[in-house]
């Protein structure tokens, strides 16, 4: 390459660069408008069905964006850590298809959207639960994945989580005594299950993983780089490691896309756009195909067990940026183009 070529080269590199620094710049100041915006909202109340979520502080509220290329952009209590609960679902379910296949999984829970609320004690007219979303397909997916001895089968998705989080994720012991304690509906759950073979004889076990899969602990920016590794393929953006099997994700989304936001996932749909999944604890996460991970914490729910500020930055977010899946016309996705 000649020396005019190259010093053109450097320019456009450099133009390049710039023009991703101030995108990032605008991206950044975005979330810290929607957070100041949402930050004394006070609708809702803290889940207390499980009574260790109901010692959250209702005023903690983050919001963390990840790009695909691993940039992290951040706003409000971004740091605090939570219990994963729901939102580990897209993940157990993505593992079963991994190490059983889709005939196998597809046994064993349905892909339909319930209708019902997330712990409803039904099955559709297969006698398998409705999709992996709601806490019948979710323990019928941790049947599916637990090993012998159950310590196992935790480790490994503790393990898969924290690669996905690139940081090592942990146990809140405590709060998964308290599910334990408390989770009669669950066992009730996994008892039907039991009467129609949809889990095997293992109920307990079974159980176990999925209290232990609710408890993970991480930060509305552990979900925002975990949402960005499957934006990014099944790569983590930064370590570069290849975390889920790509040719599992499409069917991981969809679920999460018509069943990720429980009763509320057709409003979601419909509003926002996006594949996302929400935690009793407060949590919420989506994925932007090929883009971004978002990843919003806020622990004070609405009637159908949904974050309320957390739904309203998604709102927000998804509306400036042009995020929604079927937004042909909103000219703010190109400028999601240019940041990456």
């Amino acid at each position: 390459m000649d020396s005019a070529a190259s010093t053109e080269t450097s320019r456009n590199t450099t133009s390049l660069n710039d023009m991703k620094q101030e995108n990032g710049s605008r991206l950044q100041a975005i979330l810290d408008k929607i957070y100041e915006k949402y930050k004394d909202v006070d609708d809702g109340v803290v889940a207390t069905y499980i009574p260790e979520l109901g010692k959250a502080n209702p005023a903690h509220f983050g919001i963390c964006v990840t790009t695909t290329d691993g940039r992290v952009f951040r706003a409000g209590d971004y740091g605090k850590e939570f219990t994963i609960q729901s939102c580990c679902k897209p993940f157990a379910f993505q593992m079963a298809l991994e190490q059983c296949g889709l005939e196998k999984t597809f046994k064993h829970v349905g892909v339909e959207p319930s209708g019902e609320a997330f712990n409803s004690i039904e099955l559709d007219a297969k006698s398998r639960p409705f999709n992996p979303m709601v806490n019948a397909g979710a323990i019928a997916v941790s049947s599916l994945i637990k090993r012998a001895p159950v310590e196992e089968g935790i480790q490994d998705f503790v393990d898969r989580m924290s690669d996905a989080a690139h940081r090592r994720l942990r146990i809140d012991y405590e709060v998964m005594r308290s599910e334990t304690l408390t989770g009669n509906r669950n066992r009730a759950i996994a008892y039907m299950m039991r009467n129609f073979e949809v889990i095997d004889e293992y109920l307990h076990e079974s159980l176990q993983q999925y209290f232990a899969q609710c408890s993970v602990l991480v930060t509305c920016e552990d979900l925002a780089m975990m949402a960005a590794t499957v934006a990014n393929m099944g790569r983590n953006p930064i370590s570069g490691k290849q975390v889920f099997d790509f040719q599992y994700l499409k069917y991981m989304l969809t679920i999460m896309f018509t069943c990720g936001l429980y009763d509320y996932a057709g409003g979601w749909a419909y509003e926002v756009g996006l594949p996302a999944k929400s935690g009793v604890a407060g949590g919420i996460f989506g994925v932007v195909n090929r883009q971004i991970g978002i990843g919003v914490y806020s622990p004070k729910l609405d009637a159908q067990g949904n974050s309320v500020r957390g739904i309203l930055a998604c709102k927000e977010l998804t509306s400036q940026l042009g995020l929604h899946a079927f937004d042909f016309t909103n000219v703010g996705s190109s400028f999601m183009q240019w940041m990456l």
